[in-house]
């Protein structure tokens, strides 16, 4: 077999019913995702963005060089071939998360994805002034809060947050006792991270979708970072609309998705205008195709689209039940070891349970800048800064943070690196610890 058809195979491949061999764990499925041989490295910045496995990498780059062409665009053969595989590409997302393949919309980000929603709401005159409410939570990452700010701006709308708890028993997980005060029958939308970017706060939708139900507003989920760690079939959510981003779960950079209720996405009104999302065309008006043409005017992402779909099936084909476990070891590995660290404050829930692979924390007297700084020295990174959330981080009072965050390759060695150069800096001492890599 020639290179050229061992590469068409792997775009195949992508699509079968198939299985791979039994990775019984981290260290195994390291060696699917190249970039985990950089030395010395140590990559804790997942809830940023992941690695990508080798099936990803070669999806993208199989469909560049064997399938290029536009997809909706002409009847040769490229585009018939571009135009089936984002077809299947739209279903192996689809299946991924419960859904039908016309409740898929592609974008180019979950941030799109939101400014989507937040535009075709008003559109469709579901917030159209002072007297409507718009409702999220103080775990927002700034993405699900600066586009209903402008939404806000836009209507006259009033924007109101459901608060996070500080008390010790509690902290970092949404207070629910003013629930029925918070969402009102003036309340339009209601918008909610499913896993928080800086707590790892794990949040169940359920009671805010109940409330929300029950005075007729639409509630719109950010899965982002939830989606990377627990298998989220999102009808049974119970959500209206969800979104979430592809290199954020092992896939490409440049592709997210909007999933909606297929009776929900017919009632919206486009937000693009261009080729591929019309259904008609005259001088003076056009009628627009059916959801998901509707919403994704101009030329598609084909590339990026077939390799998200290559990251779903990846995930598919892992102990995902196994592999959160791990990761909740991990957590609660980190939440024990931080506490013997002199001057550590971590930002969150304190133990495990309902949290996801985030652990987010100050340290007395250095900047987070300058932790971070440090651990990179080390080969170790991590993410400093307000992680696009400063509301929450000034709930906390603690303006940057320094966060370490988890996936699927993550090894409890890397973890115990962390540790151990964070007992250097609380004894005054400069990290020149090797890295885990290098040790191993």
């Amino acid at each position: 077999m020639t290179t050229a058809e061992k590469c068409r195979c792997r775009v195949h491949d992508v699509f079968s019913d198939g299985t791979v061999e039994d990775r019984p764990g981290p260290w195994a499925i390291r060696r699917d995702f190249p970039l985990i041989d950089r030395r010395p490295l140590i990559y804790l910045d997942n809830a940023a963005t992941t690695h990508k496995p080798s099936l990803v990498l070669d999806a993208e780059h199989d469909f560049n060089v064997f399938h290029n062409a536009n997809a909706h665009a002409g009847g040769h053969r490229l585009a018939r071939e571009a135009t089936e595989i984002l077809r299947d590409s739209r279903r192996a997302v689809a299946e991924f998360v419960g859904a039908a393949p016309d409740e898929i919309v592609f974008t180019k980000s979950a941030t799109e994805a939101l400014n989507l929603v937040a535009r075709v709401v008003q559109d469709a005159g579901r917030v159209t002034g002072p007297d409507d409410e718009i409702v999220i939570t103080e775990l927002e990452h700034h993405a699900n809060i600066i586009p209903w700010q402008m939404l806000a701006e836009r209507t006259g709308a009033v924007l109101r947050r459901i608060p996070v708890s500080v008390r010790a028993s509690d902290h970092g997980r949404l207070d629910l006792t003013g629930l029925d005060e918070a969402i009102t029958p003036r309340t339009r939308i209601v918008a909610l991270c499913h896993e928080s970017n800086v707590c790892g706060t794990i949040t169940s939708p359920a009671p805010l979708v109940a409330r929300a139900r029950a005075v007729g507003a639409l509630t719109v989920l950010d899965a982002c970072q939830s989606i990377a760690h627990m298998p989220v079939h999102l009808p049974s959510l119970d959500v209206d609309l969800a979104v979430f981003s592809g290199h954020k779960m092992y896939g490409p950079t440049g592709i997210g998705a909007l999933w909606g209720r297929r009776g929900l996405l017919a009632d919206l009104p486009p937000y693009l205008g261009g080729a591929h999302m019309e259904d008609a065309v005259t001088p003076r008006t056009t009628t627009y195709a059916p959801p998901p043409a509707r919403f994704e005017a101009g030329t598609p992402m084909v590339a990026q689209a077939l390799a998200l779909a290559a990251a779903c099936r990846y995930l598919q084909r892992l102990d995902r039940d196994a592999l959160m476990a791990h990761e909740s070891r991990l957590t609660e590995f980190t939440l024990r070891e931080l506490r013997d660290v002199p001057g550590i404050r971590v930002i969150g829930p304190r133990t495990a349970e309902l949290r996801g692979p985030v652990v987010s924390f100050t340290m007395r007297g250095r900047p987070a800048a300058d932790v971070g700084a440090n651990l990179d020295r080390a080969g170790i990174a991590v993410r400093t800064g307000d992680m696009s959330a400063s509301p929450l981080c000034e709930r906390f009072r603690a303006p940057e943070l320094v966060r370490a965050s988890y996936g699927i390759y993550t090894v409890e060695e890397e973890v115990a690196a962390l540790v151990a150069a964070l007992h250097d800096m609380a004894a005054g001492r400069h990290s020149t610890s090797r890295s885990a890599h290098d040790s191993s």
